[in-house]
C-alpha cells in the first residue's frame, strides 16, 4: 500500500536515507527557494526545514527532486497503474482478445476496487485536527520581483455546481501581497484548466464557487492534480489507484464539498464575483508572469493536521524540480497518446523550451499512401487535433514528422528530430500559422494576455537538404553581427536591439532576410535565429531551445526571403528566420538576488550546515 499521509512519506524517506533535515535558520524571502534550487541541481535528498524563520510548521522541499526518488515514492502502484493504462490504450483487445483483457482487469482488481474515495467520520479526518489564521501559513517568497508569498504546491478543489462534477488542479495561489484583504487569497487558473468551466457555471448561476485549497497529504494527490486526464476523469481516483488506497473524505454539516481528510492543510473558501491583481510571480517558462486581474478567494476557515508539514517548490528556467514531474507524466501518458490522438505516436513537450512553446510530434502519413512524392497531408490533420484537444492545445510551435520517414527517430532527441526535419522541408510549403489564438497565459510574445500565434510546421517525405557545418562564405548586412553555428544548418546571429511594438514588422529583419536571400549556401542553412547574445544561444541545445522559442511569436517574429502568400498560405525560401529577440513587451528574465545567492552557497560550503545538499 501507498503512503497515507506526506508525514508517512517523510518517514519512509528519512529510513532509507533520502531525507536531510535542516535545522539551521532559513529565510523564507528568498533564501529558501534559493536553496531548493541548488538542491535540486545538485540532485540532494529531499529536505525538511524545521528553522524556517517566522513559520510555524517545517517546510519540505525538493520531493520530486530525483527521477529515482520519484519511482521509490510510488514504487507499490506503480508497476499496476502502468499496466492499466496500457491497456487503456488497447481498448480494442475486449473485443480481439477478451480472456488476455479479463486476465488484466482481474489482477489489478484489488486496486481497481480501492481506487477513488472512502467515507470517514469527521472526528477520524486528520486535518480537521487544528485551525489557524492565515497568517499563520508560511509565507515563502521565491523570485525577487514577485508580488508576494505564493503557495507553489496548491490542490484546489472544485465542484461542477450542476453536475457536482469534481476537478483537482495544480493553480497557483498568492497568500498576501498586492490589494488582498486579510481573509483573501488570488487564485491564478490558467485557460484550458477544469476550474474554469466550474467557475463559468457558478457565473452563469450568479454563485460563488466554493474552492477547498489543499497542501500536502499524500504524494499521489500532487501527481493526480497535474495530470493531464481526460475531462470527466476523476483526479480522485486516479490518486487512489496510484496511492494504492481509497483516499479519505470526511463531510461537514456546513460546509458544500467534502474534506480531503489525510492533507496537512485545508483552506476553506469561495471564489469571490471580482477579480484583483495577481502577481508578479517567477515562473517556469524562466520568466515572471506579470500583475494581471485574477479570481480572488474569500478564506473562511484554515484547518490542518496536528504536526502539518508544507510542501514547498521552486520554478524558474527549467530544468526545475516541475522538470521531473513532467517526465513522469510522459511514462505514464506515453501509451495512451495514440488512443487520444489517432495516428500520432508520440509527443514531446519539450521542457528546455519551457514546455508549452514547443511540442515535437510524430505521426502517420497514409491518407495517400499510393502518391509518387510523399508530403505533408495526414499529419496537419493531427497536428490541428493536436492544438485541439487537452494540454498539447495550448502548444506554440508544433513541430510534426510522418514517423515512418526516419525509422527509430524518437521525439526525445530533440537535437536529431531538427536535423530530420530540416533536411526535409520545403519552407514555401510546410509552414501553416494560426494567429490570434488562445495561447498559455505565462507566454507574453503574443503582445496580450492568453493570445498570440500558433506554427504547424509539418515535414514529410524525403531527405533532399545537405545541412552545412561551415560559415565561411556567410556575409552579414549592417547591424548584423557574430554569426555563430548553433548544429548543422542552423544559425544565430546578433541583431539590433529590438524596439518595436508588438505585431509590428520589423525593417531590420526584412532586410536581414533579402540579403541572406542572396547567400549562395543558403539552402545549407534553412534556419537562422536572431538573438541579443549568439554566444549564449550557441553555447548548448537547451539555450537555442529557450532562446528561440520563448521569445518569439509565430506570426510576427517569422521572415524570410521571397516571402510569398499563396491562397493565404504564408510561406519563403531559404533561411527562414526567427526573430529571438528580448522585446519591450515581453517579462523579465528571472534572476536571483546576488547577495542572497552569496549567503546560500556560504552555507553550502564545506563543513557548513548545507554542506552536501547543494
Amino acid at each position: 500500500m501507498g503512503y497515507a499521509s506526506l508525514a508517512h512519506c517523510v518517514k519512509d524517506l528519512e529510513a532509507h536515507g533520502d531525507l536531510r533535515r535542516i535545522t539551521c535558520p532559513i529565510d523564507p524571502k528568498l533564501e529558501l527557494a534559493c536553496v531548493q534550487r541548488l538542491a535540486f541541481k545538485a540532485q540532494a535528498p529531499a529536505l525538511l526545514f524545521s528553522n524556517v524563520t517566522g513559520c510555524k510548521f517545517p517546510i519540505l522541499a525538493n520531493l520530486f527532486g530525483t527521477k529515482e526518488r520519484l519511482h521509490f515514492l510510488f514504487r507499490e502502484e506503480l508497476a499496476s497503474l502502468e499496466e492499466l493504462l496500457a491497456l487503456g490504450a488497447r481498448v480494442k483487445s475486449f473485443n480481439a482478445r477478451p480472456f488476455e483483457a479479463f486476465k488484466t482487469l482481474a489482477k489489478h482488481a484489488f486496486s481497481l476496487l480501492h481506487a477513488g474515495t472512502r467515507s470517514i467520520p469527521a472526528s477520524q479526518a486528520r486535518v480537521l485536527s487544528a485551525h489557524c489564521p492565515l497568517e499563520d501559513l508560511p509565507h515563502i517568497v521565491s523570485w525577487p520581483k514577485d508580488g508576494g508569498p505564493f503557495i507553489t504546491l496548491p490542490l484546489v478543489y472544485s465542484e461542477d455546481p450542476s453536475t457536482r462534477q469534481a476537478n483537482l488542479g495544480m493553480y497557483r495561489v498568492q497568500l498576501a501581497g498586492n490589494d488582498y484583504l486579510e481573509n483573501e487569497v488570488g487564485l491564478h487558473y490558467q485557460i484550458h484548466r477544469g476550474i474554469g468551466v466550474h467557475h463559468a457555471h457558478a457565473l452563469a448561476k450568479g454563485q460563488q464557487l466554493p474552492v477547498h485549497i489543499y497542501v500536502g497529504g499524500p504524494p499521489a494527490l500532487s501527481l493526480a492534480a497535474v495530470m493531464p486526464l481526460p475531462e470527466g476523469f476523476s483526479e480522485l481516483k486516479f490518486a487512489g489507484l496510484l496511492a494504492g488506497r481509497g483516499l479519505g473524505v470526511s463531510h461537514l454539516q456546513d460546509l458544500d464539498m467534502p474534506i480531503l481528510a489525510d492533507a496537512d492543510f485545508c483552506l476553506v473558501g469561495k471564489v469571490l464575483p471580482q477579480t484583483k491583481p495577481e502577481g508578479p510571480f517567477g515562473d517556469h517558462l524562466g520568466y515572471y508572469s506579470l500583475a494581471h486581474p485574477y479570481p480572488v478567494v474569500q478564506v473562511t476557515k484554515v484547518f490542518h493536521r496536528a504536526h502539518a508539514i508544507w510542501p514547498y517548490t521552486s520554478v524558474g528556467r527549467p530544468p526545475q524540480e516541475d522538470t521531473i514531474l513532467g517526465e513522469f507524466i510522459h511514462e505514464l501518458t506515453a501509451p495512451l497518446i495514440g488512443s487520444v490522438f489517432p495516428g500520432v505516436s508520440e509527443v514531446h513537450a519539450v521542457d528546455a523550451a519551457g514546455v508549452h512553446p514547443l511540442l515535437l510530434a510524430l505521426g502517420e502519413e497514409r491518407y495517400v499512401p499510393y502518391a509518387a512524392k510523399r508530403k505533408p497531408r495526414e499529419i496537419i490533420t493531427q497536428a490541428l487535433h493536436l492544438l485541439g484537444t487537452s494540454q498539447t492545445a495550448l502548444a506554440k510551435y508544433l513541430l510534426i514528422m510522418a514517423r515512418e520517414d526516419v525509422l527509430g527517430l524518437s521525439t526525445r532527441d530533440v537535437r536529431g528530430f531538427f536535423k530530420q526535419l530540416l533536411r526535409r522541408t520545403h519552407l514555401e510549403r510546410d509552414l501553416h500559422i494560426l494567429t490570434q489564438v488562445p495561447n498559455d497565459s505565462l507566454d507574453y510574445t503574443g503582445g496580450a494576455l492568453h493570445e498570440g500565434s500558433k506554427l504547424i510546421w509539418a515535414a514529410a517525405g524525403e531527405a533532399w537538404r545537405t545541412l552545412g557545418s561551415d560559415l565561411a562564405s556567410l556575409t552579414l548586412p549592417q547591424r548584423f553581427t557574430s554569426a555563430r553555428l548553433i548544429d548543422q544548418g542552423i544559425v544565430t546571429l546578433k541583431g539590433p536591439k529590438h524596439t518595436q511594438a508588438a505585431g509590428v514588422v520589423d525593417a531590420d529583419l526584412t532586410d536581414l532576410a533579402a540579403h541572406l536571400g542572396a547567400w549562395e549556401a543558403r539552402e545549407c542553412f534553412p534556419l537562422v535565429i536572431v538573438a541579443d547574445d549568439p554566444d549564449f544561444v550557441a553555447k548548448d541545445f537547451a539555450n537555442f531551445l529557450w532562446v528561440t522559442f520563448t521569445r518569439s511569436d509565430p506570426a510576427t517574429d517569422l521572415y524570410g526571403p521571397a516571402i510569398a502568400t499563396s491562397a493565404k498560405h504564408w510561406g519563403c525560401t531559404e533561411p527562414l528566420i526567427i526573430d529571438a529577440r528580448k522585446k519591450l513587451f515581453h517579462a523579465p528574465v528571472l534572476e536571483d538576488d546576488p547577495q542572497v545567492l552569496a549567503r546560500v552557497l556560504e552555507l553550502g560550503a564545506s563543513g557548513g550546515p548545507l554542506d552536501g545538499c547543494i
